[in-house]
């Protein structure tokens, strides 16, 4: 069947939102860094709010807000996954959720193992609890990104408690394979560890590539895994507040039951409506047409990136909306985001910012109109042209 990729907003209306994408430079640039998306929201998630706000109904959230049977449907209609709805818990976001499983799971000077190039609040979640940080960063070959599982195993053997995982992983774009994630839960198993995965982009995995979710990659990792997830990314829903925690396993459910109630209250109302709606099977087709649109601006990236910035190196990512791309050949120093902003009037995100990995990088949000992206590489393009006439 074929999907009719989804429309983004015209950007004279996108610029009259107030969220931190378009308020956070002047209107002359073209915004192509925070992990929002320039769509309008999926049928269901409007008029569920519009009802909320019409009567008035926006007070605490419930005890069962309806989020485990949603994500439950969701879950086993896009991955094929099996989840128990006993073992699906709620909080205000990833983040959050990461904060508080870390807390419970380790003890303050523990060490934490993170895999960068990654997404930059790993980084701050794991110092917030006391952890110490371990780095471990992906490899990367003709093949593509992947885990260093020796270095991994290494890092776990030495002491280490826990690792955080992104999957799919942020900025790459990298699904990780089920063998993978099977090795690596029985590295973490060996070594009695844990793994907290980080699964925010999974909704956002292209057609026809498979998605293992942690927890389901193996026996093993269901037992020494933990799962957080949210349809915030996707659904573009992040200012509402509402993220799942999931377990697989009783041992691990036991820990997630025994994190204070407080947690959980601080869901927001909105977003626990939000996300009963995004998970909902009448959002599909939304999410079927957005992948759809995303696909198209993915390989639209390359296309433009090849003829307007010769030198920069950009793999198509399997999952998401974002570009990881290296533009160390262009000799802007670590940082040629400071200078695309400065001369091209284009935010996009600081390389530096997802570790040392990612000096002489840009991380790009496709998650816009061809119109708003082509305008944005010319931009840059412009002034590659006009150093290289400058330094020539």
């Amino acid at each position: 069947m074929t999907v009719t990729p989804l429309d983004a907003l015209p950007i004279e209306e996108l610029r009259q939102r107030s969220s931190t994408k378009w308020r956070r430079y002047d209107a002359d640039v073209l915004p192509l860094f925070v992990a929002e998306t320039d769509f309008a929201l999926a049928p269901a998630i409007t008029r569920a709010l519009v009802r909320a706000v019409e009567r008035g109904d926006t007070g605490y959230t419930p005890p069962e807000p309806g989020i485990r049977e949603a994500f439950v449907g969701f879950a086993q209609r896009r991955f094929g996954w099996d989840v128990d709805p006993a073992r699906v818990r709620w909080t205000c976001d990833v983040m959050m959720a990461v904060v508080e499983l870390l807390r419970a799971v380790t003890s303050p000077g523990d060490r934490v193992v993170i895999t960068p190039p990654v997404y930059p609040p790993f980084f701050d979640t794991a110092l917030e609890t006391g952890a110490e940080i371990e780095r471990v960063p992906l490899l990367h070959d003709a093949d593509g990104w992947r885990l260093d599982l020796p270095g991994i195993e290494a890092a776990l053997s030495g002491g280490a408690r826990t690792v955080l995982l992104c999957n799919p992983h942020n900025p790459t774009g990298t699904v990780h394979s089920r063998e993978s994630l099977a090795q690596l839960a029985e590295i973490a198993a060996r070594y009695d560890a844990t793994v907290i995965s980080d699964e925010i982009h999974a909704p956002l995995v292209q057609p026809g590539v498979e998605f293992t979710p942690f927890l389901a990659a193996s026996d093993t990792a269901a037992a020494v895994g933990y799962a957080v997830t949210s349809a915030s990314k996707a659904f573009n829903t992040a200012g509402l507040k509402c993220a799942q925690i999931v377990t697989a396993d009783e041992r691990t459910a036991a820990v997630v039951r025994a994190i204070p109630e407080e947690v959980e209250w601080r869901t927001g109302l909105l977003g626990a409506m939000a996300a009963v709606a995004s998970f909902d099977p009448t959002s599909d087709e939304w999410l079927d047409s957005l992948l759809a649109r995303l696909d198209e601006n993915r390989h639209l990236l390359a296309d433009l990136l090849a003829e307007h910035v010769p030198g920069a190196r950009y793999e198509i990512p399997d999952a998401g909306f974002l570009a990881w791309i290296d533009l160390n050949a262009l000799g802007w120093s670590e940082d040629p985001a400071a200078i695309i902003l400065r001369e091209a009037r284009v935010a996009v995100n600081v390389g530096p910012s997802f570790g040392d990995e990612g000096e002489g990088h840009i991380r790009i949000n496709f998650g816009c109109s061809p119109e708003v992206l082509r305008e944005a590489i010319e931009r840059i393009g412009a002034v590659v042209r006009a150093r290289a006439s400058v330094s020539g």
